[in-house]
């Protein structure tokens, strides 16, 4: 694939991710890359959230909730989502290749990538809601 031309908005919204840990939805990152670029529309950061998702430099996470989430980090990891408050949290797992070597076991044919996502409380709903 020829490599894309040079953005602005796209570079504007890559940077915004890079300093993020919460996985924000694509409204969540326009209204803050509106801050810097008030002629952004909502449609370009959509356009351009896809254009990143494809070319590998950002993950789309789609955890359940109807609303796709994105992911600067894009080194192998898997993610918690709190039922409770719906919270999406990185989690590295050591030995993470194993399920992999486990799934390929009982498979005959190449597993090239995986995703898994972990549910449940978070430990700060946990601390904060005693009822749950």
């Amino acid at each position: 694939m020829a490599a894309r031309k040079h953005s602005r908005q796209r570079e504007l919204i890559k940077e915004f991710l890079a300093g993020r840990k919460d996985h924000p939805t694509a409204d969540i990152v326009y209204m803050n890359v509106r801050r810097q670029n008030p002629n952004i529309s909502l449609g370009t950061v959509y356009r351009n959230l896809t254009l990143l998702v494809e070319d590998g430099e950002i993950n789309r996470l789609r955890v359940g909730d109807g609303v796709d989430h994105f992911d600067a980090d894009t080194s192998p990891h898997y993610h918690f989502v709190c039922s409770h408050c719906g919270n999406i949290i990185d989690l590295n797992v050591e030995n993470a290749e194993s399920i992999v070597k486990a799934a390929a076991a009982h498979f005959d044919g190449q597993i090239t990538s995986h995703v898994a996502t972990f549910y449940g409380i978070c430990g700060n709903c946990l601390l904060h809601n005693h009822n749950l």
